[in-house]
């Protein structure tokens, strides 16, 4: 993934964030709805959220040191993590818990009517901008793999969380404009408080595939099955070596792959020779999957049993 896409697409959903957030809070304040205070907290966790990935793109930035001898690239996906707990707590658990209270003592929208219906439709705009943006620098990278794919896949978390971020922050509105609408229409409160509810459980979804997904990057995941096919087929390119006995590849972050492999060499190679064609694999590795980085090659004999 393109480290600027993701930047790109972030600043964009914060952009549009802040100015909404400030929006809604005004609607709130001049009407009390709890669809509109739900909303207003919602884009306030998201624009929080976004600063934390673009501190997390920053720190993954550092170079290595003794302490850490592969570096911090693992940090975007920390950052990432903290997002959905973020989103899960302040976002979606708010919006339960004043959705639950305002169904208790339901409220009518009475002063200034018009202000959350035209500060919706305003939010609206901005989000499917935001959203517009995150789409199309996920389609530059996301190649033939479907939404569903890319998004479990992605070894880059950014994309993948504005693009739900933003579907959320657009479903959200789409909710809020239904509970809002019904409370003008029938000056009953709780379809306010209805709307803020589905507003509060599509966050806590959202927030919990958020979490599946980052902490599986957190675990660590192998390379994608096309560069690991590519790997094996740059090792065993040269001469030098007789076959893969077996591979281990892991994501030291984003853009930085560790690959580590027992290949099998000629019995009768000197040790000159053997040390040539290791240094020529690692060359056809890099050459053919540059985030390839971090390379350990294991030369061993194959005693593979002769087929009879």
């Amino acid at each position: 993934m393109s480290a600027s896409g993701g930047t790109k697409a972030i600043i964009a959903a914060l952009g549009a964030n802040l100015g909404i957030a400030v929006t809604k809070f005004i609607a709130f304040a001049l009407t009390g709805s709890s669809s509109m205070l739900a909303e207003a907290i919602h884009s306030v966790a998201d624009s929080g959220n976004q600063a934390l990935l673009l501190v997390g793109g920053r720190r993954a930035q550092r170079a290595a040191t003794p302490r850490h001898p592969f570096g911090y690239g693992r940090e975007r996906y920390i950052y990432a993590f903290i997002v959905s707990i973020v989103l899960f707590s302040v976002g979606g658990l708010f919006a339960l818990y004043e959705a639950w209270h305002k169904f208790s003592h339901p409220e009518p929208i009475v002063n200034f009517k018009w202000v959350p219906i035209a500060v919706l439709l305003v939010a609206i705009a901005l989000e499917s901008y935001s959203f517009r943006t995150a789409i199309v620098e996920s389609n530059a990278v996301r190649g033939k793999a479907s939404w569903t794919d890319f998004i479990r896949r992605a070894k880059a978390p950014e994309l993948p969380v504005v693009l739900l971020e933003d579907l959320g922050a657009l479903v959200g509105l789409v909710f809020a404009l239904f509970g809002v609408s019904m409370t003008l229409l029938t000056d009953d409160g709780r379809w306010d408080a209805a709307g803020t509810a589905m507003i509060g459980i599509l966050l806590v979804a959202i927030a919990v595939i958020l979490a599946i997904e980052t902490k599986s990057l957190l675990l660590g995941e192998s390379a994608t099955p096309e560069h690991v096919a590519q790997i094996a087929e740059a090792i065993t390119a040269g001469d030098e070596v007789e076959r893969v006995i077996h591979m281990r590849t892991l994501h030291l972050g984003p853009e930085e792959l560790l690959v580590a492999a027992k290949i099998a060499i000629h019995a009768g190679d000197s040790a000159a020779e053997i040390a040539r064609g290791i240094d020529a694999a690692e060359a056809r590795i890099r050459a053919a999957v540059p985030i390839a980085r971090v390379i350990y090659l294991e030369p061993d004999l194959d005693r593979t049993p002769a087929a009879s």
